[in-house]
């Protein structure tokens, strides 16, 4: 089983010469004597849809706040397209979209004004809102249940309206958290395919417990557990000729404490 991929400096040639559109240099976050994530470091590059993968309690939420510039860093750098998450959040925001694990929707609107909503707080132009507005409620076939309640719709519908919002300002990043927890199987296969739509022109950090998950939506794994990164590579590498499920067993044993 190899070992993390060292992550990639800032400004280096990656696969295909694509520009590298995420980056965790290096990152750690300390809660007192609490070690949340220890130098986590990893590159996802443009057109990649790469899965975040680790247990409950692993790190996964605090990196991608991190990332999202939601939580600051003890150490370390985060980079959207480029732009430092800690000193120059507005311009990497701008690039990006974020769906929260059960993101908070307002039950007593619509999508319709919902997506009004966050568009008039993104500053957008009438023709530039209708035009957003129409594209992300295709994507995400939100058109039956446009003007129903959002309190009504089912947790498929609402993960819908959630992907919808994080889509409407044209991000080039899109990073999601659990997508698909606490949905049915029906639900589940929905969101993918709306997921494997917005897929083919965005970069997608998706993150994840469910091995699955994994399997039917990503080319590539980072896995995360007590902190570390313990493999970034290729899903069919992780697997290798055991599997995924028995690959995570091993690679996310708790550590036996110091004598």
């Amino acid at each position: 089983m190899n070992n993390a991929a060292p992550a990639k400096p800032s400004g280096s040639a990656v696969p295909g010469d694509r520009p590298a559109m995420i980056e965790a240099i290096g990152l750690s976050k300390f809660y007192g004597i609490f070690t949340a994530i220890r130098d986590v470091s990893f590159t996802v590059c443009q057109g990649e849809l790469v899965a975040f993968l680790g247990p409950n309690g692993a790190g996964k939420s605090t990196t991608m706040k991190i990332l999202t510039g939601y939580l600051s860093p003890s150490a370390g750098v985060a980079r959207i397209a480029g732009h430092d998450m800690n000193s120059d959040r507005i311009a990497g925001s701008a690039r990006l979209g974020y769906l929260p694990e059960s993101g908070p929707l307002y039950p007593d609107m619509t999508p319709s004004s919902l997506l009004s909503f966050f568009a008039d707080a993104r500053g957008m132009d009438k023709a530039y809102r209708a035009e957003r507005i129409d594209a992300v409620v295709d994507i995400c076939k939100l058109g039956t249940v446009f003007h129903k309640p959002i309190g009504k719709l089912s947790k498929g519908y609402r993960q819908r309206v959630g992907m919808a919002q994080a889509l409407l300002h044209e991000p080039d990043v899109l990073i999601m958290d659990e997508p698909t927890a606490g949905l049915d199987p029906n639900q589940i296969r929905e969101v993918r395919s709306t997921m494997r739509r917005i897929a083919q022109e965005k970069t997608i950090l998706l993150s994840t417990h469910i091995l699955q998950e994994v399997e039917a939506m990503a080319s590539r794994v980072i896995l995360i557990h007590e902190g570390r990164i313990g493999f970034d590579g290729p899903v069919e590498e992780l697997a290798g000729q055991r599997g995924l499920e028995e690959a995570f067993a091993q690679l996310t044993r708790p550590t036996t404490p110091a004598a």
